[in-house]
């Protein structure tokens, strides 16, 4: 693995608390990790003629995550003196530009920025694999995927105990989940292993911000070794300076978004979110992190909240992202005290004539 991943920057953090994970060392990972690693398979072979792995249990990629990060918390980096708990405000404050960074920002005010791209259906055609991997299995087990719209929606974003327990309804025991849940889990990364082709306009825009030299990272629920692989299948990994895989034990979308700004060594006020999902656009704002949205998942009126939203990433260029910043200054988004316009004294009317 260490292999693998040497082309990615671990932490390029100028301070020395920081784990080069930016991740929870806690010592009941171990049995987890243990439930979590990869395990051959004999379904088949790669492009390298390794065979394909798959986790043994599912993951966090079938739960739903939570969003995070509601009151400014952050995740806790452990050091040999004791935790540290980071949070927003901290880590916008130790990731302040130094001297020298601010004269090249002032004439490459591109450079100042971080990309942060969520993996499911920003960089992937993700739903398609979750719903094509459901219909597999509903086919090997006699049953059917209902075809109702929102049912399949509420699918692709569900966890895979709801959505076996209360959407599909397949009158299944107990202890027949277990088996369900681990072939889904199969069947996904089956599918994962054939992804080849990014999201429609995703190079370009790439190709258009490295030529910038604006960093950036990937967050995903993936494990590191099928995140890796499968931007190298798509060819995109030489535009990722940062990854946040499972592997970070990041607890909320949030934490990743946190983890991404800490390993791209910008604050999360200088960052932005590209996400598909509502909750994922709600954790970039409690990250003090502006959000692109990105039409197609959801639909334009589900994404009001997102600083901009666009239909593709054809609809993207560098000067969006500095429009993202330009009404943000030190008191931007502040209470402002506003006086408020007096109403007109109503006349009294008075009879002083007498009749």
């Amino acid at each position: 693995m260490d292999c693998t991943c040497s082309n990615f920057r671990t932490s390029t953090a100028p301070f020395s608390w920081i784990p080069t994970s930016t991740s929870k060392l806690k010592f009941r990972r171990l049995n987890s990790i243990k439930h979590s690693m990869v395990a051959m398979s004999v379904s088949g072979s790669g492009e390298n003629g390794s065979l394909a792995r798959f986790p043994l249990t599912p993951n966090k990629l079938f739960m739903q995550e939570a969003i995070g990060a509601e009151y400014g918390e952050g995740f806790e980096s452990f050091r040999p003196d004791g935790p540290m708990k980071v949070d927003v405000d901290f880590l916008n404050d130790r990731l302040q530009e130094g001297f020298l960074k601010r004269i090249r920002y002032s004439m490459k005010p591109d450079e100042a920025y971080g990309l942060v791209f969520s993996w499911d259906n920003v960089v992937a055609d993700t739903q398609t694999l979750k719903l094509n991997a459901w219909k597999q299995l509903a086919s090997e087990e006699g049953k059917r995927v209902p075809e109702d719209g929102d049912v399949q929606k509420l699918m692709l974003y569900a966890g895979a105990d709801q959505v076996l327990q209360k959407l599909l309804l397949w009158g299944m025991a107990e202890s027949e989940l277990d088996r369900l849940k681990l072939r889904f889990s199969e069947l996904y990364y089956r599918g994962l292993l054939s992804l080849k082709t990014p999201v429609d306009g995703l190079k370009e825009w790439l190709d258009a911000v490295s030529t910038a030299r604006i960093p950036c990272a990937i967050v995903s629920s993936l494990d590191r070794i099928h995140m890796l692989e499968a931007l190298d299948r798509m060819s995109l990994k030489k535009y990722f300076q940062a990854i946040v895989t499972e592997e970070d034990d990041m607890e909320s979308m949030a934490h990743r978004f946190l983890s991404a700004a800490v390993k791209l060594d910008r604050k999360p006020s200088k960052c932005v979110v590209f996400e598909d999902d509502p909750r994922g656009i709600t954790a970039a704002h409690n990250c003090t992190m502006m959000a692109i949205a990105l039409i197609g998942a959801h639909p334009a009126y589900d994404l009001v909240q997102a600083d901009l939203a666009v239909g593709s990433f054809n609809e993207l260029s560098v000067i969006n992202l500095r429009r993202l910043f330009a009404n943000k200054g030190s008191t931007f988004m502040e209470l402002q005290k506003q006086s408020a316009e007096k109403a007109p004294s109503k006349r009294k009317l008075r009879i002083d004539t007498i009749f």
